[in-house]
């Protein structure tokens, strides 16, 4: 051979190596990726041929295809709508268009996915149609209908939590909306309806859960705090801080005061435990400047903060910023200032201390399940990792119970049962405030951590406390989980 015909040899060669590598990546790595892309208008087509997989709670199908008489074969149906509308989305063969687990578990739903090719192979040999796979939800029936419920009129959300697994168990944002409206194959009917909710002064399109405006929140917060303390070694729940009636803010004319508008209990100094009972602000703004606003930060980032979680609907991180001068750490220290956050992060807080400082990973889907019902997945619980040893959750756990039993939480106090709690009633300038509640039950052996947000001072501007309107509806979450 030739020295011109072996450099022929070698580049063809390459070439043939080239293309053929380049098709693998494409046949196998990125096939999925291909396969969900919007503008593949070949996989969108064959979807229609395909009946898609119902999403299931407690073994019901709260989503599901039903034949229809028009090109898209198939009508998305949804029941109870408004109550499932934060987790499900929904799902318009018509304008190409999908939200919520209907796009996050899209390859699954639709048998489009690399994990539908032997169902695909099953189907040309049987004759039979080929259906998407089912995807089947952690959530609570009683859980999610009980947060709904308590929620009704109210701007806001509730995230229930099983400590120990991550499991979601709640996940409700009001007001709802009528997904069925949104999926229909009407595409100016869906348009004039997505339109219509999109407009709305009160939000409905947000997941008030996991999304949308984020809001400070407020005296939960000190919980966070609390645990920044405990764990540094310095301070315990008896250390005691100054108790002045007003406190100027460091370097800053401003002042603060607790909500009673007096000292936090009678004396001249409170401890630490009793600050978080009373949710007294000025000791907390004080312990904050001592810990500073570092310590607070990477505290608050062992919970989850300044993350998004994908459970699998991706979730707003939560924000502690760095670097706060004395005046905002001091603000930050009852849950204002700058910091803000989503309930599914106040919920995995109180998650984090039930769980013994253990912080899982959220997560929303309990298994996949194929045409002949078996588990083609089925997602392991995971952690994101510690926050605080056990000593120290306890430590945090035991100020919140007395604050259920005897504090500033007792809205949320269940006969029988002890309630660990913390509410929030958080500041927005001259709007109304914004309302929270977070704890867990039973607080000796934890089975649900649950996160309450109520917007717009629950229509009672800054009359309305947390004490008073999102611990009620939490007490009302978690009475659902137990059985109560």
């Amino acid at each position: 051979m030739t020295k011109e015909l072996r450099r022929l040899s070698v580049v063809m060669l390459f070439m043939f190596l080239s293309l053929f590598a380049a098709t693998s990546w494409i046949q196998v790595v990125e096939a999925d990726n291909l396969a969900q892309n919007g503008a593949n208008k070949r996989t969108r087509l064959d979807s229609y041929e395909i009946q898609r997989g119902s999403i299931i709670v407690d073994d019901v199908a709260i989503a599901s295809s039903v034949p229809s008489d028009d090109q898209y074969r198939f009508q998305r149906v949804y029941t109870d709508a408004a109550l499932w509308a934060p987790v499900t989305g929904w799902y318009n063969a018509a304008l190409n268009s999908r939200t919520g687990i209907e796009e996050a578990m899209n390859a699954d739903l639709s048998g489009t996915g690399s994990n539908a090719f032997f169902a695909e192979i099953d189907r040309l040999l049987s004759g039979q149609p080929q259906r998407g796979f089912s995807v089947e939800l952690s959530l609570n029936t009683a859980a999610q209908q009980a947060a709904y419920e308590g929620l009704q009129g109210l701007e806001g959300a509730v995230v229930a939590i099983e400590p120990a697994t991550g499991r979601i168990l709640a996940m409700v944002s009001t007001p709802g909306y009528d997904t069925n409206l949104l999926a229909s194959h009407d595409a100016d009917a869906a348009n004039a309806a997505f339109d219509a909710l999109a407009d709305d002064p009160t939000d409905p399109l947000f997941n008030r859960a996991i999304a949308g405006d984020l809001n400070p929140p407020g005296s939960t917060f000190k919980i966070v705090v609390a645990a920044a303390a405990f764990a540094s070694g310095e301070w315990t729940p008896d250390s005691q801080l100054p108790n002045p009636a007003r406190y100027q803010l460091p370097g800053s004319d401003n002042t603060v005061s607790n909500a009673s508008g007096g000292t936090c209990g009678g004396g001249d100094t409170v401890s630490i435990a009793d600050a978080v009972r009373l949710s007294c602000n000025i000791p907390m703004a004080e312990l904050a400047v001592e810990l500073g606003d570092e310590a607070i930060r990477e505290m608050a980032e062992k919970f989850g903060f300044n993350e998004s979680f994908q459970t699998p609907l991706a979730s707003t991180p939560s924000s502690y910023p760095r670097a706060l001068d004395d005046p905002q750490t001091a603000l930050t220290g009852f849950g204002q200032g700058q910091v803000t956050a989503t309930p599914l992060q106040i919920a995995m807080v109180a998650a984090g201390l039930a769980n013994d400082g253990v912080v899982m990973n959220p997560r929303l889907v309990d298994t996949v399940i194929g045409n002949d019902l078996s588990v083609i997945r089925a997602p392991e619980d995971t952690e994101f990792g510690r926050a605080v040893d056990a000593t120290v959750a306890d430590q945090v756990t035991a100020a919140m119970v007395a604050s259920v039993a005897d504090g500033a939480a007792q809205g949320a106090r269940i006969d029988g049962v002890d309630v660990a709690g913390k509410t929030g009633t958080a500041e927005n300038g001259n709007k109304p405030y914004t309302l929270w509640f977070t704890g867990f039950a039973p607080a000796n052996d934890p089975t649900v951590a649950v996160a309450v947000l109520v917007e717009d001072g629950g229509g009672q501007g800054q009359s309305g406390s947390g004490d008073t309107i999102a611990a009620p509806i939490a007490k009302k979450v978690i009475e659902a989980v137990l059985g109560r």
